[in-house]
């Protein structure tokens, strides 16, 4: 029995996977080899698998040689019809053999640039045969050209979408292979991807600041004293001017917060405070974007309702990074209550995990952390 070699336009399209090859070979084995194995060039165009199941069958297998005068079309056309393929997989099949530049011409072929006896492509051409859109063949000779094997498997085999396929070809090879092996590749490239944009931001808030004449940050953390007008002064007691020293509004407004042309603000603001709180938002050079709702464990005062929790407002302006799919905190956090106005150290903590390299201070602060800058009154006086 004469060995056969596969044509490089047989190995355009990926191998049956195992279950799809064993009902072919049971097929054989059960009713023999209808459909003949096409050769062209000493070497198999068409047919590959039921080539592999004759040989391990023990079958003498049955051969035609092509007689078209487009093999590569041919190859094409029985495969697409045969095999259920996604976007992706065809996208891969049409970067490999469209093998002109974007915008080279066939008659501007550099010589020895392209094997003479391979059909010329254009990309476009490509997308065309293989019913994928230009945009996919241009990721998926991205994929091709990184060389790295596994990621192209995983395309080949449907795993990995070429479009987030495209994404990791372009992370160093380590950070690859941490992506390729996680359960979800497609929240893990958006993951690698948005700490790369935040240390973007930090780089950018350093930069910033080593030009400017004072220091900025591209995190901002603000629990403004808000003076709560009261009805009466039997309200007064309850009143945060009893326990610590308050600012008027127009005073806040007009603070000028050291935040970098791109910074990201997380405000707390009271339920009846709400309006003042984004107005202040607003004259700070924020967007408001979301809001995280405290709820404690006991409850407070108020006139319409008794307040139960507060308001975490989340502003940007500028350039920030959102958080990655999977990453963002809830929008509703239980904890309990400290003392007047102190909010939970946890706060701070999810905010140094969406934001771990950004230059980050903390505006009325009470508790220093280590890694921010901190200002407030009561910094000095608390352990």
């Amino acid at each position: 029995m004469t060995d056969y070699d596969f044509h490089p336009l047989c190995k355009l399209f990926p191998p049956m996977v195992a279950d799809q090859y064993n009902t072919l070979a049971d097929d054989i084995r059960a009713n023999g080899q209808f459909e003949p194995i096409i050769l062209f060039e000493g070497m198999i165009l068409d047919g590959r698998h039921r080539y592999k199941a004759c040989i391990n069958i023990g079958i003498e297998p049955k051969f035609k040689e092509f007689d078209g005068t487009d093999a590569l079309a041919y190859v094409i056309s029985q495969n697409l019809s045969r095999r259920h393929l996604d976007e992706s997989q065809r996208a891969l099949i049409a970067g490999r053999i469209s093998n002109l530049k974007s915008g080279q011409r066939k008659d501007h072929i550099e010589a020895g640039s392209i094997d003479p006896a391979q059909p010329v492509v254009t990309r476009q051409e490509a997308a065309d045969r293989l019913n994928v859109g230009d945009a996919s063949v241009k990721r998926a000779r991205k994929v091709l050209a990184s060389g790295n094997e596994k990621l192209i498997e995983k395309v080949e085999t449907g795993e990995i979408a070429v479009s987030v396929a495209a994404k990791i070809a372009e992370l160093p090879v380590e950070q690859q292979e941490r992506v390729i092996e996680a359960a979800r590749p497609d929240q893990a490239i958006k993951k690698v991807m948005r700490e790369k944009k935040e240390q973007q931001l930090a780089d950018r808030s350093i930069e910033q600041s080593l030009a400017s004449e004072g220091q900025l940050f591209g995190v901002i953390y603000a629990d403004p004293p808000w003076r709560f007008e009261t009805f009466s002064e039997n309200g007064m007691d309850r009143s945060a001017d009893n326990h610590y020293p308050t600012m008027s509004l127009p005073d806040i407004r007009c603070l000028d917060v050291p935040a970098a042309d791109d910074c990201v603000l997380f405000m707390w603001a009271t339920a009846p405070m709400l309006p003042e709180a984004l107005l202040v938002m607003e004259c700070w050079g924020f967007e408001y974007k979301s809001q995280i709702i405290w709820v404690k464990d006991r409850i407070g005062t108020g006139y319409w309702t008794r307040n139960k929790h507060e308001i975490l407002l989340i502003g940007t302006k500028g350039n920030v990074p959102a958080p990655s799919m999977g990453s963002q905190p809830p929008s509703v956090i239980e904890l309990p209550v400290g003392k007047h106005s102190e909010k939970p150290y946890m706060f701070g903590d999810m905010i140094e995990r969406l934001f771990p390299t950004t230059p980050k201070v903390e505006l009325f602060c009470r508790s220093p952390r280590e890694g921010w800058a901190s200002f407030g009154n009561e910094v000095e006086q608390t352990e």
